[in-house]
């Protein structure tokens, strides 16, 4: 069974600039930068048929193109132990915030559930087990004002994911391109 996510992906001088910065805590798994984008929506395991029918439906989804920029370096949870490294993404215009609801509506349209956790654009860069407290600290607060951007989102594109003992291999199954439509404004398109 496929396990499917809904993702945007950086551009590359951004993916560069934010691998330089992960280092520095030991027993940390920093995420490879072919695999740091922004999750629309995590779907997880489906049915072959469920999958054609996703692919089917995202591709009629006729989203706004978005604005962002990366700004500031935090955890989840904010409390407690970290699970996770993310890097913040503003929303210039709300723009990807529209595209996410899009996505979940198109989603609930095929009976999958939106996740209870409200949308929260960030980019993973690291999983924790076991971090030293202190290293995750002085991570946090040294890359506190890390900025980039800003860039445009002009697609996003729907992922299957396979757990490997070395991490996630994610494989690209379709792309969801934005164009400007003469006389409508700006819509998404398939290819």
């Amino acid at each position: 069974m496929p396990r499917l996510f809904v993702a945007i992906d950086l551009p590359e001088p951004l993916k560069i600039a934010l691998s330089g910065i992960c280092h520095g805590i030991p027993g940390v798994r920093w995420l490879p930068p072919a695999q740091l984008h922004l999750t629309l929506s995590f779907i997880g395991e489906v049915e072959d048929c469920m999958f054609q029918a996703i692919r089917s439906t995202l591709s009629g989804s006729g989203l706004p193109p978005a604005s962002c920029r990366l700004r500031g370096i935090g955890c989840f949870p904010a409390k407690g132990r970290p699970r996770v490294i993310w890097a913040g993404v503003d929303d210039d215009g709300a723009g990807l915030t529209a595209m996410h609801a899009q996505v979940e509506q198109d989603l609930r349209r095929l009976g999958i559930s939106p996740e209870e956790r409200p949308f929260t654009p960030h980019i993973t860069l690291a999983r924790l087990k076991e971090p030293p407290r202190e290293s995750v600290a002085a991570f946090l607060t040294r890359n506190a004002e890390f900025q980039g951007g800003p860039f445009a989102v002009s697609a996003f594109h729907l992922y299957s994911s396979h757990l490997t003992p070395q991490g996630a291999v994610h494989t690209l199954e379709h792309t969801y391109r934005c164009a400007t439509g003469a006389s409508q404004g700006i819509r998404c398109q398939t290819p």
